[in-house]
């Protein structure tokens, strides 16, 4: 995250700032002479094809992101790893239901699973008879999820677990209230000592009785012996196509409309040291078998359910390329000389035939397995995160480098230097270009780009975002000024190839970085006003840039662009997208030419405006909408003036149509503009 700006790390600096920021209301101030005009070239000749692949999505796992977040599953620490390879361990989040009295609950190196050696053990001390009868409703252990498991009237949930005694089991298999006194859905498992005597998966499907968005999963008993336990998950069964991603969240990137996804991370990817590193071998294969590592940059374990695979599976239901980011032997406090880093390559082209490789190849067989016997559309790759700076970066890059466009000519590969000021000193598709600033700061950054050499490598913006006073956790103020600089990277979409905002998603209770474009918690999700300006940009993708020329007689902070597009039903439109980032409206004209006198005419403009009452304002749970583009409306017909509120996203909609010259000659005074 960040390394145009800010390193990773300064988002601590952010925590204290953006909890306590003051809202600045805006009075609307009407300048009779604040007045702009758009002079709009509509001739295809004039026309630049924008890149489909100009705005995507980067996913990193920080602020719970993806464990506890897209990936649905429930229960966290589910394999009892979390604490550690060394016994006893720390079984957190996971707690004892009962007293000493009547268990003991301890972790031990007896797992069925060689990557994940640690297995909880619970040995039951009280009995349904005898002196020490154990309390009603048994003992045992529970979990509550990532902050609080949603549980939902009517929906059905899949939990796995196995099973390992030395006498017969009947277990109680519940989800229930925080508090365990409301019985949600339950089922009892029950087995001979010969059938748990070795290790033994279990399922159970669970129907839910009622509603909470804050449960818990327990496995309890009243029957005195010894039961192991291991890899403990409990899934909704109505994920995404079945493949895991939690709906709501999902759809909050589908409506996106993202044409690529880079991923995993981030400082993820690096690590704060090479051995909590992301290394993609380790996240595939059964979920049983994932041993889970801890990432230490973000602070927090992940079971790592959500692995290579799952990302590249995403991709292809979002219909996005996956952009995949790879270790290059370089973490934050650690790197491996150039001369060592052939095993990082070797792991690097096997992560790469993972995803392409037929599936008689080495690890294009193991993708098969998992289901997906075609491959994945990579294309791109980008070696490192924030690296450049690095002493071994540029000789680790060029082993990468050379060793993959050698087995792969036609992959793209990203470099971690920035190019917009200079020619790289190596060879690359892409340079990589981060930014997190203040707004009037990214505001001015519209215009970045303007001067940057055509030749050579294309910009990739895989990060950027207005921080720290300006951002809150996600202000219009922000939004405003990304909108800006949005507009300036597609103006400059010749050069600039992809785009994409960072963070995507924050769970309420892990603000790691503030803002994020995406809010969520075990039941809710909303966007940020970040996130509502580039739902402004889903037609871009594809579309052409149209020559479009701003003209003000005031100090007016203004910057347009317009496009032309195609929607589904083959309906030809021009948008117009205007960012007022002044506090006095300006009434803005828009003088259309370039159009056949003789077929064609524009109708319309429906009018989508992003603004708000306070600069400051944000969503919340409470308010999810308050900060967000109202319902398009018409203007009269021509709406070739329209006055642009303060502090406002404004977008017009033209329809192109193709019409008779008798028709065009009947309405031609009432758009003479045009």
């Amino acid at each position: 995250m960040g390394y145009n700006k800010v390193p990773c790390i300064a988002f601590f600096l952010w925590q204290f700032i953006s909890f306590s920021l003051p809202y600045h209301s805006f009075a609307i101030e009407v300048d009779a002479n604040a007045t702009a005009q758009l002079l709009l070239d509509a001739s295809k000749g004039s026309s630049r094809p924008i890149p489909d692949t100009l705005f995507g999505i980067f996913f990193e796992e920080i602020n719970h992101a993806g464990a506890g977040g897209l990936w649905a599953e429930l229960v966290s620490n589910r394999g009892f790893e979390a604490g550690g390879p060394n016994v006893p361990s720390n079984i957190d989040p996971w707690s004892i239901i009962g007293n000493e009295t009547f268990l003991i609950v301890s972790t031990d190196r007896s797992s069925l699973f060689d990557r994940n050696k640690i297995a909880l053990q619970m040995e039951v001390l009280c009995d349904t008879q005898g002196s020490n009868i154990c309390p009603s409703g048994g003992v045992g252990i529970y979990n509550p999820g990532f902050w609080g498991m949603n549980i939902e009237q009517g929906k059905s949930y899949k939990v796995v677990f196995y099973v390992r005694s030395t006498d017969t089991v009947n277990i109680s298999v519940a989800l229930t209230s925080s508090d365990g006194l409301q019985s949600l859905a339950s089922a009892n498992v029950i087995a001979s000592a010969s059938d748990v005597s070795n290790w033994t998966r279990k399922e159970v499907l669970l129907k839910a009785e009622g509603t909470n968005h804050t449960s818990r999963l327990q496995l309890t008993t009243a029957k005195k012996g010894v039961i192991w336990f291991d890899q403990v998950s409990a899934m909704p069964v109505d994920t995404y196509k079945g493949h895991g991603f939690r709906n709501e969240l999902f759809q909050m990137l589908a409506e996106i409309k993202p044409r690529f996804i880079r991923f995993p991370g981030g400082c993820f990817v690096e690590g704060e040291w090479l051995r909590n590193a992301f290394r993609w071998k380790e996240t595939i294969g059964p979920w049983e078998e994932r041993p889970g590592h801890f990432g230490d940059v973000w602070m927090y374990w992940t079971d790592d359910g959500l692995g290579y695979f799952e990302f590249l599976q995403l991709a292809e239901d979002l219909n996005a390329l996956p952009i995949w980011v790879f270790n290059n032997g370089i973490s934050h406090q650690d790197q491996v000389d150039t001369t060592s880093v052939l095993p990082f390559v070797q792991e690097a082209l096997g992560g790469i035939e993972f995803a392409r490789g037929n599936s008689s190849s080495k690890w294009g067989s193991v993708r098969a397995k998992m289901g997906h016997p075609e491959p994945f559309n990579l294309k791109y790759v980008a070696v490192g995160n924030e690296d450049c700076g690095k002493k071994n970066y540029r000789g680790n890059y060029l082993k990468f480098y050379d060793a993959i466009k050698h087995t792969y000519p036609d992959i793209q590969i990203i470099s971690n230097c920035d190019g917009s000021n200079g020619p790289l000193d190596h060879p690359a598709d892409f340079y990589d270009f981060h930014v997190y600033t203040s707004a009037n700061d990214l505001f001015s950054k519209a215009h970045k780009f303007d001067q940057t050499s055509r030749n050579g490598p294309k910009a990739f913006v895989s990060e950027y975002a207005v921080t720290g006073n300006d951002a809150g956790k996600g202000s219009l103020k922000a939004a405003l000024a990304e909108a800006a600089f949005l507009i300036g990277l597609e103006k400059n979409s010749d050069v600039v190839q992809m785009v994409s905002y960072a963070p995507l998603f924050v769970h309420t209770n892990d603000r790691r970085w503030n803002p994020d474009a995406i809010v969520f918690n075990s039941s809710q999700v909303y966007g940020t006003p970040s996130y509502w300006v580039q739902r402004f940009f889903v037609e871009s993708n594809g579309a052409a840039l149209l020559n479009a020329t701003l003209k003000t007689n005031s100090s007016a902070q203004l910057i347009a662009s317009a496009i032309t597009w195609q929607s589904q039903d083959g309906k030809t439109y021009i948008r117009i997208k205007v960012v007022n980032f002044g506090n006095s409206s300006v009434n803005l004209s828009i003088d259309v030419t370039g159009l056949d006198p003789n077929s064609e005419q524009l109708t319309g403009p429906t009018k989508t405006e992003l603004t708000s009452t306070n600069l400051m304002d944000e969503n919340s749970f409470a308010e999810q909408k308050k900060v967000a583009p109202g319902n398009p409306k018409t203007l009269p017909e021509g709406g070739m003036d329209v006055v642009l509120n303060p502090y406002s996203l404004t977008s017009l909609d033209f329809l192109k149509k193709t019409v008779s010259l008798r028709m065009w000659e009947a309405d031609a005074s009432s758009k003479s503009s045009i």
